[in-house]
């Protein structure tokens, strides 16, 4: 331990650091001109295979262009649309009509290469070439004939031929040009497989290609395939991968989809092609590293051995703030650079003694408040008793109405008061029954002049609605539809469901004066600008349930619609989801 602890000194910590500091510095810079070097290296590679991908590409699309064109010829020339229209008119040909089309067809065929066979059939899938009785849909699958039709008239690439795997099937759907182009029968074109191949697995001097090339038909299917690697095509043809490993090596991969035939060219490329140089390199790096450390440890050794050892008492001093002793330090230096970090010291300790002092206060200060803020308010329990014994004292003199009354006050108090602010759903049978209680209230202040009336299903009583948002409107129904106008007047309540599946809607509607137009668009304003221009508190309410609808819900709730005509009442309507994913909901308190 002792020994241990007499290497842990002053100027062997400087010395360990500048040399870590060096090798941080060489090896950062290593790594970075490594990298650099390598993603150009790389980049060039991948630029190389994707120009190679474009020429392979551009010579198959050239093979694809050709064996079109030779189609077109075929489905196009006079004997073939006269012997299928024939067909259509259910005119059968002859045999010696069948051996005078398949010599036209067949002349075809020395316009290119690899070609096996040229078929035609009828629209309900008769062969008339070659001379057969074989049907279409005996010779390739129904959804190959399918895709034909969807094409209408355009070459089809479809694959390997169920019955040859050594060649390739394309088909096109043959309309009549003189009857607006009805369908009239099918071409098939059976192609030998090499007619696709790509290049050999060796180049001119007899060593390794670097390219691996393979072809895959709109299925995914196996063309062409230049490798003896066992690959693996679901990888191959996965969109997400750059590169892929094969028998423990890395591959580029460059895939390139051919638009005349819907064909996937994959070329394959050894990561280490791309790579090639990079060794010597790393050998320039590592010989520069080791010598710049050598130079800068020599360096390093000197300079730690220049520090003096003086520093060492500033460091047991500040060594006791650990244990919260803040003290100056007394010892005087000759040295500039010592005698300014010792002042410098002194006075971060007066600096830090005076702000633990201060916040020191400040927390007696705080706490204080706190408890005069606990200390002022007042429990609602208390509210809640007062009224209760109101109620007792009005039953027991028989004062049922008047008692009923304050049993509902005490309801909406405590609906308003007695919740904590972290529950803030609740249901819609809560909110309606604490409209009930507000109804009942102003029945007793208003007497004849209120009737009201709640419609609502049990079904929606369990649907989960943000607290205190459907009372606010019927009091602004009460206050600005039946107390404003000099006759008797109905307020409804009625939740129903909406137009819009798995919606409820709630509406309150009133007989009161109604608004005029100009009235309700100024309105409709408030409501959107958030602007409480009205006196009072008219329009607080309404405004409130509508910056809480958006609050809540988003998107996913309207907000107020309101409809009025003057002298016809007031309807103020909103609609939210059945199912949200608001705070829980409490369903089995009473406040009544």
């Amino acid at each position: 331990m002792n020994k241990l602890h007499g290497w842990n000194t002053l100027r062997n910590q400087i010395f360990i650091g500048f040399m870590l500091v060096m090798i941080i510095v060489l090896t950062a810079i290593g790594v970075f001109t490594y990298n650099q070097v390598s993603v150009l290296l790389r980049a060039s590679a991948e630029r190389h295979i994707k120009q190679t991908a474009v020429q392979t590409t551009g010579k198959l699309d050239a093979l694809f262009q050709q064996i079109d064109s030779l189609m077109m010829q075929v489905s196009t020339n006079s004997l073939v649309q006269k012997k299928l229209a024939q067909e259509m008119d259910d005119q059968t040909l002859s045999f010696s009509e069948r051996q005078s089309l398949q010599e036209e067809v067949r002349s075809y065929e020395a316009y290119a290469t690899g070609i096996r066979s040229l078929e035609l059939y009828t629209s309900d899938y008769r062969r008339l070439l070659p001379l057969d009785d074989v049907q279409l849909n005996d010779r390739v699958p129904k959804p190959w004939i399918q895709l034909a039709d969807k094409q209408k008239g355009r070459l089809v690439w479809l694959g390997l031929d169920p019955l040859d795997p050594n060649t390739v099937i394309a088909i096109r759907s043959v309309r009549l040009i003189d009857r607006s182009y009805m369908h009239a029968g099918y071409l098939m074109l059976r192609i030998d497989r090499n007619y696709f191949e790509l290049a050999g697995t060796t180049d001119e001097s007899g060593e390794d290609s670097r390219e691996t090339m393979l072809l895959f038909d709109g299925a995914g299917h196996e063309i062409i395939a230049d490798s003896p690697l066992r690959l693996n095509k679901d990888i191959l043809l996965d969109m997400n991968h750059d590169s892929v490993t094969i028998d423990g090596e890395t591959f580029i991969e460059v895939r390139h989809q051919s638009e005349l035939s819907g064909w996937t060219l994959v070329i394959l490329t050894p990561a280490r092609y791309t790579t090639e140089g990079i060794s010597v390199l790393q050998t320039a790096l590592f010989v520069s590293i080791a010598v710049g450390g050598f130079l800068f440890l020599i360096c390093s050794f000197i300079l730690s051995t220049m520090i003096t050892r003086p520093i060492l008492n500033l460091i047991r001093t500040m060594r006791g703030a650990r244990f919260g002793t803040l003290k100056r330090n007394p010892d005087k230096s000759s040295t500039m650079e010592l005698m300014e970090l010792n002042h410098t010291y002194n006075q971060m300790v007066d600096s830090m003694n005076e702000m633990i002092q201060v916040v020191y206060q400040k927390e007696i200060i705080q706490s204080r408040t706190e408890l005069k803020a606990l200390q002022a308010q007042i429990n609602p329990h208390f509210l809640f008793n007062t009224l209760e014994a109101f109620f007792w004292a009005l039953d027991e003199k028989g004062e049922d109405e008047l008692a009923d009354n304050v049993l509902a006050m005490s309801g909406l108090f405590r609906y308003v008061i007695s919740r904590s602010d972290d529950v803030e759903w609740v249901t819609i049978g809560n909110e309606v029954d604490h409209a009930e209680l507000y109804f009942k209230i102003m029945e007793m202040r208003l007497i004849d002049r209120l009737e009201w009336r709640i419609d609502i299903e049990d079904a929606f009583r369990h649907i989960p609605i943000p607290k205190l948002m459907i009372q606010p409107l019927v009091e602004n129904a009460i206050m600005h539809g039946v107390e404003k106008s000099n006759e008797p007047g109905t307020v409804v309540l009625s939740i129903q469901a909406s137009d819009r599946k798995g919606y409820t809607r709630v509406t309150v509607s009133d007989s009161g004066p109604g608004m005029d137009e100009s009235k309700l668009n100024e309105l409709y304003n408030t409501l959107q600008t958030d602007e409480m221009h009205h006196s009072g508190k008219q329009g607080i309410g309404l405004i409130n349930v509508e910056r809480r609808l958006r609050l809540y819900y988003d998107s996913k709730a309207s907000g107020l619609t309101i409809e009025s005509q003057l002298g016809q009442g007031t309807s103020i309507m909103f609609e939210i989801p059945n199912e949200f994913q608001g705070g829980e909901t409490h369903e089995n308190h009473s406040y009544r």
